[in-house]
């Protein structure tokens, strides 16, 4: 594999980055190419957030997987995508990236799990209210910024 990150010394691009228009892409992209050399430190491709993606796209993880042992790039990714996944207009595509970037608990269970990771990262901060905010500060943090 030519490229990867390494993601025990720096985090995966912000969900917030769009490739194709998909919000999540970017990032899930990153964290299996980490995990295909062993790189991924504590992010986890497949997971929960990686699984909205593969959803809404009409991809499989494992499917996506093996275009990235391939060594497929992003612009690659994102036509193979478009060949093999549900298609989606450009419109449904930024509709839904749009709804994912503002995506919040949405129940108290998991509002309670939310909070806590707040805590943890920086309790300090008033500003974060979705997903997205949560995962770009914990990132931040996690490197070494203050939060």
């Amino acid at each position: 594999m030519s490229f990867y990150l390494d993601l025990t010394q720096r985090a995966p691009r912000s969900p917030r980055v769009r490739i194709g228009g998909y919000v999540l892409l970017a990032r899930c992209l990153d964290k299996g190419r980490a995990m295909l050399v062993g790189k991924n430190g504590e992010y986890n491709f497949d997971c929960p957030i990686d699984k909205r993606l593969f959803e809404f796209a009409g991809i499989s993880a494992d499917a996506l997987k093996q275009q990235l042992e391939a060594g497929k790039g992003d612009g690659e990714i994102v036509q193979w995508i478009q060949e093999n996944g549900t298609k989606r207009t450009a419109a449904e595509i930024a509709a839904w990236s749009a709804q994912e970037e503002q995506r919040a608990p949405s129940d108290v269970e998991t509002r309670a799990f939310f909070n806590e990771l707040h805590k943890q990262a920086g309790p300090e901060r008033t500003d974060i209210s979705s997903w997205f905010d949560l995962l770009d500060l914990d990132d931040y943090v996690t490197f070494g910024g203050k939060a």
